[in-house]
């Protein structure tokens, strides 16, 4: 396990906008892998499993591992100071529907050393400058709060003990192979979010020991709403009781249709801020599914730190190495938001 880098992170976030990764899987779409490339070298032991698995990104840690270390060293170098995991979907729940529900916890270890190595080797060539690693905690492909039969609406698919112990071992191996953060990201149900805490919490207990946690949640659209009904502001009430270092929002909508409930989750959350967009709505017509340019994005992410909301800033799904470079660019020399003190005081306690 990583010592504990809150104090560290709190003194940066206080001093200037960190900048967070983008896209994994556009950038490993850029690839364009095969079945054969996805189940990997026969060390693997996949040349004769029965399910496809080309799309399942997370897996690639354990099979092309070259491929997602090289896309790491790319957003350091375009400027990140996070990056995040590849294991959006890396918990039991969601390898499921590949077969590999049983080596969910290896495919976390794995990309979180990937990570790591990528991490520790940019602060080495960049000593001022230290890298972390976030152990990203996807939402699953199952939702608690709402039915998958429209014919019962007390039907569910999956249990919160279900969740919260999935999400356990996900974050477990996620700590043991070095990450500096637990990021609960993408939540359009916030009680899949709250199984996620709750298993983390019960690691942490285990371990007497916490990390830092990032909580971010999804608009999913016009309405000003998660899938499962919450505004921002009742978003943050439901997750502040985890104490996150930051709670933001990502995905779903870019950064033109996010500012309003970025802003209103800047206005009522006592605690930092982040907000990595998409690269715009998507596009089917689009080779990379997203039309926004690195200047269109990193102009409204801009807005935004003038603005005083945020203190992380990235790019989601359609976001690449050239869209960070101009994120990074655009918010230098912007002053991150203010927090209470109280809140610094307590996350460096």
């Amino acid at each position: 396990m990583q010592p504990d880098r809150t104090a560290e992170l709190v003194a940066l976030l206080d001093r200037r906008i960190l900048i967070l990764d983008g896209a994994m899987g556009t950038m490993i779409q850029r690839n364009r892998l095969s079945e054969a490339d996805f189940r990997g070298p026969d060390m693997c032991g996949l040349a004769g499993h029965a399910h496809d698995l080309k799309g399942d990104n997370d897996l690639l840690s354990l099979t092309q591992p070259d491929i997602v270390r090289a896309i790491h060293d790319a957003y350091f170098e375009a400027g990140a100071d996070v990056v995040e995991t590849n294991t959006f979907s890396a918990t039991s729940i969601a390898q499921a529907d590949y077969g590999l529900a049983s080596r969910a916890k290896e495919i976390n270890r794995a990309a979180a050393t990937l990570a790591r190595e990528a991490a520790d080797h940019w602060t080495g060539r960049t000593p001022d400058r230290p890298r972390f690693v976030a152990g990203a905690l996807g939402p699953t492909n199952r939702t608690s709060s709402i039915s998958p039969d429209v014919h019962d609406p007390a039907a569910r698919n999956v249990t919160f003990d279900g969740l919260a112990a999935a999400y356990y071992d996900a974050a477990s191996a996620l700590v043991e192979g070095g990450v500096d953060l637990l990021m609960v990201e993408t939540v359009f149900d916030t009680l899949n979010a709250k199984a996620a805490l709750f298993g983390i919490a019960t690691l942490f207990d285990e371990l007497g020991a916490r990390l830092p946690l990032i909580v971010s949640g999804t608009i999913t659209d016009a309405s000003g709403r998660t899938l499962s009904g919450q505004t921002p502001e009742a978003f943050w009430n439901a997750v502040r009781h985890a104490e996150p270092l930051l709670v933001g929002l990502n995905c779903a909508l870019g950064a033109a249709l996010m500012r309003p409930y970025i802003e209103e989750l800047s206005r009522v959350a006592d605690t930092y801020i982040s907000c990595y967009p998409n690269a715009g709505l998507p596009n089917p017509m689009s080779e990379t599914g997203y039309d926004e340019t690195p200047e269109q994005t990193s102009r409204l992410v801009a807005d935004f730190a003038r603005s005083g909301f945020v203190n992380l800033v990235g790019g989601c799904c359609g976001t690449t190495p050239e869209h960070v470079r101009a994120i990074a660019e655009a918010v230098a020399g912007i002053p991150p938001r203010k927090v209470p003190r109280r809140v610094a005081l307590r996350a460096a306690a």
